[in-house]
């Protein structure tokens, strides 16, 4: 009888760390990050995925410069603000903003 309960014990310990493995979730290539920042009383938070590099020739490669892009992996790169902000001296609302971009050989020009 002792010998069944050691065996049955040896059995779940292996079929519990089989589980635990096949669960394991590797990480994107190009990972998720946000960040959060408080300026004043406003809450400002983005959120983006980082794209890797990987040898490719990311500026005038992957991302062509004088097109539009929407700055980021996967999915599109977001600005948040908490609170009615000026952006070069316009009034933008509180709410969730796309960010795009226009990257040139000498200038970037940021789109909201």
């Amino acid at each position: 009888m002792k010998r069944i309960t050691t065996y049955g014990v040896a059995l779940i310990g292996i079929a519990t760390i089989a589980t635990v493995q096949a669960e394991l979730a590797l990480p994107d290539a190009s990972q998720h990050a946000v960040n959060k920042q408080r300026v004043g009383l406003t809450d400002i938070t983005i959120t983006y995925n980082r794209p890797l590099v990987n040898g490719r020739k990311i500026w005038g490669g992957l991302v062509p410069l004088g097109e539009v892009w929407r700055a980021g992996a996967n999915e599109n790169t977001t600005i948040e603000f908490s609170d009615p902000v000026s952006v070069e001296g316009k009034p933008l609302a509180k709410g969730i903003y796309g960010l795009h971009m226009i990257p040139t050989a000498d200038s970037w020009t940021v789109i909201f």
